[in-house]
C-alpha cells in the first residue's frame, strides 16, 4: 500500500499525539488497520512517542523498525537527551555511527546535550571530533552546544577557546560561559565576561545578579540590578532572596514595594521571602497585607510554600490561632509546613497542643525530621513535659534513626535542667559525641545558676571558658552566679578576665511595629539608640 492511500484521519491524529495515552490508541488503530507495517507510519509513531514524557514506548518502537535514517536517529537521540537517562542519547547515537547511518546538526545538538546532562566530558570530545570531521563546527547552535558542555563540565578555557572560534556567535553563545562560571562561584570572571558581552539578553542580568547572590555579595548584586533596562519577576526574586540571605528584611519590604509600583505581578517565591521577612520583623500588618494579595490574586500554593510561610509569619506575630486556622485550612502539607506550626505553639508556649501536632503528623503518615525534634523537644523544654520529651528523644533515635545533634542534646539538657536533674544532665552533655559543644554548656551553666548549685556551676563555667574563651555568655553567666550570692569580688575577676581577653557582651535588640513602621532597638550598656530599619507601609 503506497503512502497516498493511507487514512488521513489517522495519520493526523497520530502526528498530533502529545501523551502517551494518545500515542497507545493511535498505535491501537494502526494495529488493527495493519498500517503500523508501512514505515513512513512507524516512524510517525515514533515521532510523537519521542515527544511523550516517557521514552520507554517510543525505543519499543524504535527496535522495531527497520533501517532506521537520521530523523528516526535524532528522535531517539534527542528524546534520551530530555529524559532522566540522558546517558541513553550517547548509547543511540553510538549506535547511529556504527550503523554508518549520516549524522547533521541536530543529531550532534542533541548527543552534547546528552554528554552535557551526565557531564560526560570524554564523550563530548568525541562527538566534538565527529562535528570536526564532517566540517558543521561552524554552526551557531552546534558551536553553542559545545560551549555549553565545556563550560558546564569546568573545561572553561576550552569553552573560551570554542567560543574565540566560532565565525558567528550570540548571546546564547556569551551566556553558556556566563552562567557556568556562576555556577562555580567564580563571580568576577563572570563579570568580566558580562562586561564584555556586546549584547545583553533578560537572562544574561539574572545570571550575574544570581552569581552575586549566591556568595553574598548583595550591593554587587544591587549595582547590576538598578542597571537592568527590563526587570521580570525572576529579577526581583534573586534581589529580594538576597537581602534575605543577608538579613536584611526591611530592605526586602522595602524592595517589595518597588516591585508593586513597577506593576511586576509578584509569585509564589517573591511572597514566601517577603512572609519571611515579615516574620523576623514582627511586621504583621505587612504580613496580612500580603496574605491578602495571595487571596485576591488566587496566587498558586500547590506546594503548600506559601501555607508554611504563612504560618511561620503569624506563629512569629504571635497570632498563633490564625496560624493554626491556616495550617487546618492548608491543601498540602509537607514536613516544613508541620514543623513551622509545632514551633509556633512550642514558642508561645503551647507544648502539649505542639505534641497533639506532632501525634496527628505521625498518624498522617508524614516523617519527620530533624528540625521536627528540635520543635518538639523545645515544646517539651518550655511546657515542662518531662515524661514526654524523654519519650520523643527516644523515639527520634530508636525508631526513626536521627541521631541527635547539638540542639537536640541542648533541648534535653534543658528540659533536665528546669526539673533540677542536674547530674543526669551533665552524664547527658558527657555523652555527647560532639565535645566541643560550648552552646550545651552553657545551657547546663543557666540551670546550675537557676537551682543555685555555685560549686557546679564553677566547674562548668570552667569548662564554657576553655571550650569558648572569646564567647561572653559563659563569663556573664558566671558573673551573675557570683552577683546572686553577693560575690562582688569575683565578679569583679570575671569582668577583669573579659576585659584582658577583649570579651564584649553582645548588645541586647529589640524590634516594635508602629503605624507600618519597624523600629530596631539596640541597647548599648546604660544607653540606647533607634534604629529605624524600615520605613515600608503596606
Amino acid at each position: 500500500m503506497s503512502a497516498s492511500f493511507l487514512q488521513p484521519p489517522i495519520l493526523s491524529f497520530t502526528e498530533k499525539a502529545t501523551s502517551i495515552s494518545e500515542v497507545h490508541q493511535a498505535h491501537a488503530h494502526l494495529l488493527k488497520t495493519g498500517l503500523i507495517h508501512h514505515p513512513s507510519v512507524a516512524r510517525r509513531l515514533l515521532f510523537s512517542a519521542a515527544n511523550t514524557t516517557t521514552t520507554t514506548y517510543a525505543h519499543a518502537i524504535f527496535t522495531r523498525l527497520q533501517d532506521p535514517n537520521t530523523n528516526v536517529y535524532n528522535a531517539m537521540i534527542r528524546a534520551y537527551a530530555n529524559s532522566p537517562t540522558p546517558q541513553n542519547a550517547i548509547t543511540v547515537y553510538t549506535q547511529m555511527m556504527n550503523d554508518c547511518v549520516v549524522p547533521d546538526k541536530y543529531t550532534f545538538t542533541s548527543a552534547l546535550k546528552g554528554c552535557s546532562r551526565i557531564r560526560g566530558v570524554e564523550e563530548g570530545k568525541q562527538v566534538h571530533a565527529h562535528v570536526v570531521k564532517i566540517g558543521i563546527g561552524s554552526d551557531l547552535i552546534v558551536g553553542n552546544t559545545l560551549v555549553h558542555l565545556y563550560a558546564k563540565c569546568g573545561y572553561f578555557e576550552v569553552a573560551r577557546e570554542v567560543l574565540d572560534r566560532m565565525p558567528q556567535r550570540d548571546v546564547i553563545s556569551w551566556n553558556a560561559i556566563l552562567s557556568a562560571y556562576v555556577n562555580v562561584g567564580l563571580v568576577e570572571l563572570a563579570r568580566g565576561v558580562f562586561d564584555e558581552m556586546p549584547e545583553r539578553n533578560l537572562e544574561s542580568w539574572n545570571f550575574m545578579i544570581s552569581g552575586y547572590v549566591a556568595v553574598g555579595l548583595v550591593e554587587e548584586a544591587r549595582g547590576v540590578f538598578d542597571e537592568m533596562p527590563v526587570k521580570d519577576v525572576v529579577s526581583w526574586n534573586v534581589m529580594i532572596t538576597g537581602y534575605s540571605q543577608a538579613s536584611g528584611f526591611g530592605d526586602v519590604l522595602v524592595l517589595f514595594e518597588e516591585m508593586q509600583n513597577a506593576n511586576v505581578k509578584p509569585d509564589s517565591c517573591t511572597l514566601v521571602s517577603v512572609l519571611s521577612a515579615c516574620a523576623r520583623l514582627g511586621a504583621l500588618s505587612q504580613g496580612e497585607w500580603v496574605r491578602a494579595l495571595v487571596k485576591k490574586n488566587r496566587i498558586d500554593d500547590a506546594n503548600g510554600f506559601l501555607a508554611t510561610a504563612l504560618v511561620d509569619m503569624y506563629s512569629k506575630c504571635g497570632c498563633i490561632e490564625k496560624a493554626l486556622e491556616i495550617f487546618q485550612n492548608a491543601f498540602k502539607k509537607d514536613v516544613s509546613t508541620w514543623n513551622s506550626m509545632i514551633s509556633g505553639l512550642s514558642i508561645h508556649g503551647f507544648g502539649e497542643q505542639a505534641l497533639e501536632i506532632f501525634n496527628e503528623m505521625l498518624t498522617d503518615g508524614v516523617e519527620p525530621n530533624e528540625i521536627t525534634f528540635i520543635n518538639v523537644l523545645s515544646a517539651c523544654s518550655h511546657a515542662g513535659l518531662l515524661k514526654e520529651g524523654r519519650e520523643v528523644f527516644d523515639l527520634m533515635i530508636r525508631v526513626h534513626r536521627i541521631q541527635p545533634s547539638v540542639k537536640h542534646y541542648g533541648c534535653m539538657v534543658d528540659l533536665l535542667g528546669r526539673f533540677g536533674l542536674l547530674e543526669e544532665a551533665e552524664e547527658l552533655v558527657k555523652s555527647m559525641p560532639m565535645k566541643e559543644a560550648s552552646v550545651v554548656w552553657e545551657s547546663l551553666l543557666g540551670a546550675c545558676r537557676n537551682h543555685g548549685n555555685v560549686e557546679k556551676a564553677e566547674r562548668i563555667a570552667g569548662k564554657l571558658l576553655e571550650l569558648a574563651p572569646e564567647d561572653s555568655s559563659g563569663y556573664v553567666q558566671l558573673s551573675n552566679i557570683h552577683a546572686s550570692m553577693g560575690r562582688w569580688n569575683d565578679v569583679n575577676e570575671v569582668r577583669t578576665k573579659m576585659k584582658t581577653r577583649g570579651v564584649s557582651k553582645q548588645p541586647g535588640c529589640s524590634m516594635i511595629e508602629v503605624d507600618g513602621i519597624v523600629h530596631e532597638f539596640f541597647s548599648l550598656g546604660s544607653s540606647a539608640f533607634l534604629n529605624s530599619v524600615n520605613e515600608w507601609e503596606g
